[in-house]
């Protein structure tokens, strides 16, 4: 494994709050969240106990993909605000012991950056990966004067930056080498965009697609040489910023140079099944191409948490001390826990196991007042991608307040408000009852970090791996969870339940620990 400097050492105890920027909060009206919106918002973060905020990409983008086709990488986009209110909030949260990351989009940009506006008019220029002759499967027809076609990294006006391919073809004579000059000229050029930001006081970045960056790269070696290089660079220049990975491999992603990785919905059973086993209960957003599975935090019982423990073990001993695993309730691209079936009682479970889980937690904006993922919602910014892959419904305006526009002042939301309805929840309901799961978050939150065993170095003992879940955390406290509907019990031998420090339908009786239907608790073993 190759040496890093250590990670900073704030990177043990974060807590991630993801926020998508145009659904978080509007403060001028226009029906768009914005970066003031955010700033008059940090109060609800600070008080919930998250320090470090993840923004999807704020960049100067047409939006055709929601923003990940970025136009310009050194300036943000003016529905958000100007570089200055970017670097007012950074400095806000700063003050407030949140740390901002931005979203980095490393593989591709839009087909209107003056990039690939230049290398379409230029046979010579090499920062796109560009077949001279004719059209390709998967590539599209040049746009410009330069004959030929270019390949897309995702959406079609989305090309993917050159950074050459691992392997040479005869059948494919366009591919470039990753020594080549386009190859060295894209990496410099993430090095200069980190480096402009990180001098902006950001703390770090989110890379999308992390892995998409050299084609044909079989175990994506020559992928991970580019983000160790990359990685030496920021450990001499920026030594306190971390790098995440949008990977869903963290044995590759973290040795390759990454602090952390998600644990991801997508792919099949090698790497996708670790998320989608815990809270995909095939609603809301679906790839038709995955295998069926029965989740775990589904009130069938039905479910396993094995899955998820056999790929976090794999991936936590490939990693050791180098880096973590990040956990997300859910994402922009994925079903919120609130989704299908799944009821709000079922919520608290969710975040009891999540919170005391050895990987660093991830909440998507709106998941800790138990927002529900929207169905059927129309294409807007890019956001259907097939007939049950529709990621608006994860999308909508944060529910601050009671009202048909969740707080937002104008009903023109990209993606639509949600209509008002008696169960909707609020922020502003849920902080005034201290039993909603808004204020569970907070005081879970709160306990993991007053409570070093319960972060991600803190040992874990999986006792029950079934119904309910059991484990022992540093040796010292015992987590229970019961995510299905049903009474669940298992006899713990010589392990006795002491202090309960937050607790909900979990009992101990002799030797033999009970859970209620959608039961958690998490108990201080005695001495």
């Amino acid at each position: 494994m190759t040496s890093f400097r250590p990670a900073p050492a704030w990177l043990a105890d974060a807590v991630f709050y993801q926020i998508y920027p145009q659904s978080f909060a509007d403060s001028n009206g226009d029906g768009i969240g914005d970066f003031d919106g955010i700033a008059e918002r940090l109060d609800h973060l600070s008080w919930l106990g998250v320090n470090t905020v993840w923004l999807n990409p704020c960049f100067v983008s047409p939006f055709g993909d929601a923003g990940y086709d970025v136009a310009d990488y050194l300036n943000v986009a003016p529905r958000y605000g100007s570089n200055d209110d970017l670097a007012k909030l950074v400095d806000r949260a700063g003050r407030r012991g949140i740390r901002v990351l931005l979203d980095l989009v490393a593989g591709h940009t839009s087909d209107r950056h003056p990039w690939f506006t230049a290398s379409a008019n230029d046979p010579d220029d090499h920062r796109y990966i560009w077949a001279p002759q004719g059209c390709p499967d998967g590539f599209v027809a040049s746009p410009g004067s330069r004959p030929g076609a270019y390949l897309p990294n995702f959406f079609a006006f989305q090309p993917a930056l050159n950074f050459g391919y691992a392997r040479e073809s005869p059948d494919e004579p366009w591919r470039q080498p990753v020594d080549a000059q386009g190859p060295r000229a894209n990496r410099e050029a993430l090095r200069t965009i980190m480096d402009h930001w990180l001098g902006l006081g950001l703390s770090g970045f989110r890379v999308d697609m992390a892995s998409s960056l050299v084609k044909d790269d079989p175990g994506k070696a020559e992928t991970s040489r580019i983000w160790t290089e990359l990685r030496h660079w920021l450990d001499r220049t920026h030594p306190e910023a971390v790098l995440l990975s949008e990977w869903g491999e963290p044995e590759i992603s973290v040795p390759a140079g990454f602090h952390t990785d998600f644990f991801l919905q997508f792919g099949g059973p090698a790497d996708g099944l670790a998320l989608r086993s815990l809270w995909s209960n095939g609603s809301g957003t679906v790839n038709l191409e995955w295998d069926p599975l029965d989740c775990f935090f589904d009130a069938s019982g039905k479910g396993s948490p094995r899955p998820f423990v056999e790929a976090w073990q794999r991936a936590s001993t490939a990693l050791g001390s180098s880096g973590f695993i990040s956990l997300p309730t859910s994402n922009h691209d994925f079903s919120r826990l609130n989704c299908g079936p799944r009821s709000a009682d079922q919520l608290p479970a969710a975040f009891a196991f999540q919170l005391t889980w050895p990987t660093l937690p991830a909440i998507y904006y709106g998941d800790e007042i138990g927002m529900r993922y929207v169905p059927g919602l129309p294409d807007t910014e890019g956001s259907v991608l097939g007939p049950r892959y529709n990621r608006a419904g994860s999308r909508t305006p944060m529910q601050w307040d009671d009202g048909p526009n969740a707080g937002f002042s104008t009903s023109e939301h990209p993606y639509l408000p949600v209509d008002p309805a008696p169960d909707r929840p609020t922020v502003a309901a849920q902080r005034a009852d201290d039993t909603s799961l808004l204020h569970l978050v907070h005081r879970l939150i709160a306990l993991r970090t007053a409570t070093p065993e319960l972060g991600p170095n803190g040992s874990v003992e999986v006792v029950h791996a079934g119904y309910p879940f059991v484990y022992v955390r540093g040796g010292r406290y015992l987590v229970v969870v019961n995510p299905q509907q049903g009474q669940a019990s298992y006899p713990l031998g010589n392990i006795r339940p002491g202090r309960a420090l937050e607790v909900s339908g979990v009992a101990a009786d002799g030797g033999t620990i009970t859970a209620e239907g959608f039961g958690y608790g998490i108990f201080e073993l005695p001495g």
